[in-house]
């Protein structure tokens, strides 16, 4: 089975993903201290080894958690989008990931992350050099998928990005069963035509409760209901975990 999970890490993006074969994947790591106790419940407390982490962007929400994670795992592989924040949580992320050797992967569109029996990450952007760009908008944005599940990974990808990826790839690239949402649920992000082109069954934020941004977004909610999408939220049920057999995901 895969496993997907969006972990109750507050205000921030941590979505835990295990492979068929057992391949573990963090993509984002929440604020910091905030990721270990929800990492728990899905992970053997013995379990010490985590394959891979993605940043998908390197805003404080996205991997102050990495610094915990760093600590008390041993991470095979690193993969960045190369934006940069001048952040003290950045600099220390990046000290640990050099300290423990970690192998860093610039992520590029077209790169096939193979979690093992099936199962793959798709990157769809970056597609270019993002040193230089703002956070949000290098964003990475991935598809996982296992047989006929597929869930699209958007980091806090803004509108304008969502364009380039629907310009740059076909339908059968996008469409997928979860989308979620970019950027916590802000207005800046999930454009009408990004949703419709994915076509999710389900729509998870992760965001937390009565956070000082007003995440998520009423236009965003509306957007979302308007394609009679299933929403669920981090700062209403938790932890949200999905099972995916090839063919059905079931929460």
């Amino acid at each position: 089975m895969l496993t997907f999970a969006a972990l109750d890490i507050g205000q921030g993006d941590g979505l835990f993903i295990e492979s068929p074969s057992g391949v573990q994947m963090l993509v984002d790591g929440g604020p910091i201290h905030k990721i270990m106790a929800p990492l728990a419940k899905v992970m053997p407390l013995y379990d010490k080894h985590i394959d891979a982490i993605m940043i998908t962007n390197p805003d404080a929400d996205h991997i102050g958690g990495f610094i915990d994670i760093l600590k008390n795992y041993d991470v095979g592989y690193i993969i960045e989008p190369g934006t940069f924040n001048p952040s003290k949580t950045y600099a220390t992320v990046e000290q640990l990931v050099a300290e423990k050797h970690v192998k860093k992967i610039i992520a590029r569109r077209g790169m096939k992350l193979n979690l093992g029996s099936g199962a793959y990450v798709n990157i769809l952007f970056p597609d270019r050099d993002v040193s230089t760009w703002t956070t949000n908008d290098g964003s990475i944005i991935a598809r996982l998928s296992y047989g006929n599940n597929s869930v699209m990974l958007t980091g806090d990808a803004t509108q304008s990005t969502e364009g380039i990826v629907l310009k740059d790839n076909p339908a059968r690239l996008l469409k997928s069963d979860i989308l979620k949402v970019g950027h916590h649920g802000s207005r800046t992000s999930t454009s009408s035509s990004f949703v419709k082109a994915v076509d999710p069954t389900y729509a998870v934020i992760s965001v937390g409760k009565d956070n000082k941004y007003g995440h998520p977004h009423k236009e965003t909610l509306d957007t979302l209901n308007s394609f009679n999408i299933k929403t669920l939220r981090t700062d209403l049920l938790g932890t949200i975990i999905f099972k995916g057999d090839g063919i059905d995901f079931k929460l």
